[in-house]
């Protein structure tokens, strides 16, 4: 089972970023996928998901209307499309794999967000 995050960079703020997760020794389909993240010093928080049949989208407040979360059935992979970038978004993202019916969790390594002028 591999879960990897890429994508990770530092911008100014206001800018945008896209992350991609790519995932593969399990039943992608099957499977809850969700971005979450983690600040220094915090607590690993939710920042979005997109459940597997009918793909519906839930996002955290601190995000909604500036993160966008999609998912290639296809090609095993989740995008977190983020823009209007601020600083409080510094953290390692985390991208999460859950069975919708096995609920098994699986998680990917993170990658690095910065936002600083």
């Amino acid at each position: 089972v591999q879960v990897v995050e890429s994508g990770g960079d530092s911008v100014q703020p206001g800018g945008s970023l896209r992350l991609s997760c790519a995932a593969s020794g399990f039943p992608f389909i099957d499977y809850h996928m969700s971005w979450y993240r983690q600040a220094p010093g915090k607590e690993r928080e939710f920042v979005a998901t997109v459940r597997t049949a009918g793909g519906s989208i839930v996002y955290a407040d601190s995000v909604k209307g500036r993160f966008s979360i999609s998912r290639d059935n296809a090609k095993n992979t989740v995008l977190l499309q983020m823009s209007s970038l601020k600083s409080d978004d510094t953290a390692v993202y985390y991208c999460k794999a859950e069975g919708q019916f096995t609920h098994r969790e699986y998680w990917g390594q993170g990658t690095q967000v910065t936002v600083s002028a």
